[in-house]
């Protein structure tokens, strides 16, 4: 199980974002509905937490929340103690104390994105944390027109229908997608959920 903690940057100056922040991610929650065991909930404070099945929500909602500069993020892979609770405030195991560590370190000036993995396996999640970061500065770092075009270049969709709702050139979709690093992106998350997989112990298939 992978548990996701995020607390928010400078809540006493920015005001308390959570409810936003909630109300944002309903259409999150709902895409990845499969992958979701306990709903995001406040916590405590200006903090919330879930519980994802997966690594690919984890990792995606990870990603999500740094994008919006709002949050350290603290993703917590391991066992957690069944059955679960009706609320993620209810829930324990070592996977929520795993993603209250990694929090914390999110939170502090010794990392370089506020992005952290402590799991099971600390080796794996040392390494995960390294990947999951340097994908959180490619998000951090793309810009309001790569957005536009990773926002809507899904599974399926070629670059000419991207063109032709933006308005704008194939060529200047192109040049958009080199910028942002979108395919570059796309190839490393499969491994950095392998990574956060053995963090929390699992098996990868034969």
């Amino acid at each position: 199980m992978f548990v996701v903690t995020a607390d928010q940057h400078a809540s006493r100056r920015r005001g308390d974002k959570v409810p936003d922040l909630l109300e944002r991610l309903a259409p999150w929650e709902e895409a990845h509905r499969d992958g979701v065991a306990l709903p995001l909930e406040r916590t405590v404070g200006d903090e919330v937490q879930t519980v994802l099945s997966t690594a690919e929500a984890a990792l995606d909602l990870a990603l999500h929340l740094v994008r919006l500069q709002d949050w350290a993020v603290g993703i917590g892979a391991g066992a957690v103690h069944e059955p679960l609770a009706e609320s993620s405030r209810a829930s324990s195991g070592p996977a929520f104390v795993q993603a209250r560590t990694a929090v914390e370190r999110a939170r502090g000036r010794g990392e370089p994105m506020p992005v952290v993995v402590v799991g099971d396996h600390p080796e794996a999640a040392g390494d995960a944390s390294a990947l999951v970061q340097l994908l959180a500065a490619v998000v951090r770092r793309r810009s309001a027109a790569g957005w536009e075009v990773a926002d809507l270049l899904g599974p399926g969709v070629r670059q000419k229908d991207v063109a032709a709702t933006l308005g704008i050139s194939e060529q200047a979709v192109s040049q958009r997608v080199r910028s942002a690093l979108l395919e570059e992106e796309r190839r490393v998350r499969p491994l950095a959920a392998r990574l956060l997989r053995r963090a929390a112990g699992e098996k990868e298939d034969v």
